[in-house]
């Protein structure tokens, strides 16, 4: 039995936090014992305890990567645990205790995003990679474009392994329910929905999609924006502006997605900003559900141009609409990319897939540490 203890510092419900919910619901449980260290009254507690986890919390560590204090604590709890592997999410003290108690250390890096020109050269450089290095036996790079971000802080691509994220199914729901939805919400049946479920940050692009529908300017186009973040009254007063409030529908935080899923005609995805491996899209094509996304960060390795979605130039709010009219008018392509989607899905995206790559690796590098 190899027992791994994974250490997140999230205190909400994000990417990390859903990727390791989608290992252990497809986790090889005979071989595999999962431990998750996380901040005292995160939010991540109940659904990883149901999943089969054993979940242990710890004071201090809530949303920082960073603490001096929290790494005894942490080296404590792993000497209880005793796990042959320490697997980080975004918590460098996670990786200094690990490597402080002798343990293998893994690291996912979950995002992607411009490197800072320190970064790039000189003593940042340096000590980027020396910190990345010298606290890991792997890193797990959730898409080309994060581990871009790694090499172009002068991390050794030997040491890193490229895995997009994989997530369980989104069952349909009945065209009843799909009706008392839009019954809800005033959307009318000749409609055409798209949707983005995301967090609602300025860098993932709400506004211009906005600022696309208002080039459109026709009326039976509706968004539904599923999420909520920082940005939520400024996307709300844009709104206002363009005079789209008639057909822009808040939902707010949504916990099920299936039925918000099952409603659109497109995902859309405007990312400019620490975009990965969106799994909201891939639940979309889970149930054969196009997107419109932008070419940023890890949409273009998601994404197969033509296949299972449209990409546009990010930023290019003239782009966007294009596709999206394209989309508009011509059901036969949304068809196309429908089935195109759900392919991609079954061969690449699956949960089985992603929780069997990332045993692969758990035994990949523990062989390599004991020379095997």
């Amino acid at each position: 039995m190899i027992r791994v203890i994974n250490i997140i510092s999230d205190t909400n419900i994000g990417g990390a936090g859903r990727v390791i919910m989608n290992y252990l619901k497809y986790a090889d449980k005979k071989n595999f014992e999962t431990h998750v260290a996380l901040p005292r009254g995160s939010l991540l507690r109940e659904p990883l305890e149901k999943l089969g986890a054993a979940v242990h919390e710890v004071d201090g560590m809530a949303d920082k990567s960073m603490d001096l204090k929290v790494i005894g604590q942490l080296k404590k709890l792993i000497g209880e645990v005793d796990p042959q592997i320490v697997h980080t999410h975004g918590s460098l003290s996670g990786r200094i205790a690990g490597r402080q108690c002798g343990r293998v250390v893994i690291f996912t890096r979950h995002s992607a995003f411009p490197v800072k020109s320190y970064m790039k050269k000189g003593p940042g450089r340096w000590l980027n990679k020396f910190i990345n290095e010298h606290y890991a036996d792997r890193i797990i790079a959730v898409s080309p474009a994060t581990a871009k971000n790694l090499t172009d802080a002068g991390v050794s691509r030997k040491l890193i392994d490229v895995m997009m994220n994989g997530v369980e199914p989104v069952k349909r729901r009945s065209p009843e329910e799909c009706a008392a939805f839009r019954r809800k919400y005033g959307i009318e049946p000749g409609d055409f929905v798209m949707g983005i479920i995301a967090r609602v940050e300025a860098y993932k692009g709400h506004g211009d999609i906005l600022r696309a529908m208002a080039l459109i300017g026709r009326p039976e186009l509706k968004l539904i924006v599923a999420g909520t973040g920082a940005d939520e009254e400024n996307v709300k007063s844009l709104t206002k502006e363009l005079g789209l409030e008639k057909q822009v529908i808040f939902l707010g935080f949504v916990d099920d997605v299936s039925t918000v899923l099952s409603v659109l005609d497109v995902q859309v995805n405007a990312s400019w900003g620490t975009e990965a491996s969106s799994m909201a899209m891939l639940e979309g094509f889970s149930m054969g559900l196009g997107v419109v996304a932008s070419d940023y960060g890890g949409n273009p390795w998601q994404v197969k141009d033509g296949v299972s979605g449209l990409l546009f130039r990010t930023r290019d709010v003239n782009d966007l609409r294009d596709k999206l009219v394209r989309l508009m008018d011509d059901p036969a392509l949304r068809q196309k990319l429908g089935v195109g989607a759900l392919r991609e899905y079954r061969e690449r995206f699956t949960g089985e897939i992603f929780a069997g790559r990332i045993e692969e690796i758990y035994i990949k590098t523990l062989e390599a540490r004991d020379g095997k």
